[in-house]
């Protein structure tokens, strides 16, 4: 049996929320952020070549809708898809069981450090070509977030 995504961030975040407060108390939350960001991003950057080496699969759109699935289980997420293709996989998150933790825990801008950047890095793994780009999240107060992966074909 293995344990899903939301039950691995509820399960971290009893470590990583202390941690990260006493390394805000001690560097300064700027400083202590940005590290942080840095050791998770290098992480997750890991985890995202691992998955696209494992996946091979060419077609973005399946790839990134694939694990995007893992992400959601257990209920963690409502999503609306706006595109899939070849090169773009595109959503809308409507619900998110780690911002409701988070907001729960009264530590939202934790919950934005913790789980909403490791998207980016995630996305970095994918390979060079791969971009997210995201304008707003739930964690940070927003009706939804808006993931829009596209491969970056060279072209204008």
């Amino acid at each position: 049996m293995s344990v899903s995504v939301i039950e691995q961030a509820k399960i971290q975040a009893q470590v990583l929320v202390p941690l990260v407060k006493a390394l805000q108390a001690e560097l300064g939350e700027a400083r202590a952020n940005a590290l942080v960001r840095k050791a998770l991003g290098d992480l997750y950057r890991g985890f995202g070549e691992e998955f696209w080496k494992a996946k091979n699969e060419s077609d973005l759109g399946k790839a990134v809708s694939s694990a995007f699935r893992t992400y959601a289980r257990d209920d963690a997420l409502a999503y609306d898809v706006i595109e899939q293709s070849h090169d773009a996989f595109a959503f809308d998150v409507k619900r998110c069981a780690y911002a409701e933790f988070y907001k729960a825990l009264g530590e939202p801008e934790l919950g934005f450090l913790l789980v909403c950047t490791a998207d980016f890095a995630t996305a970095e793994g994918f390979g060079p070509d791969v971009r997210l780009t995201r304008t707003q999240t739930i964690m940070q107060g927003a009706p939804h977030c808006d993931f829009r992966y596209r491969r970056d074909t060279g072209g204008t």
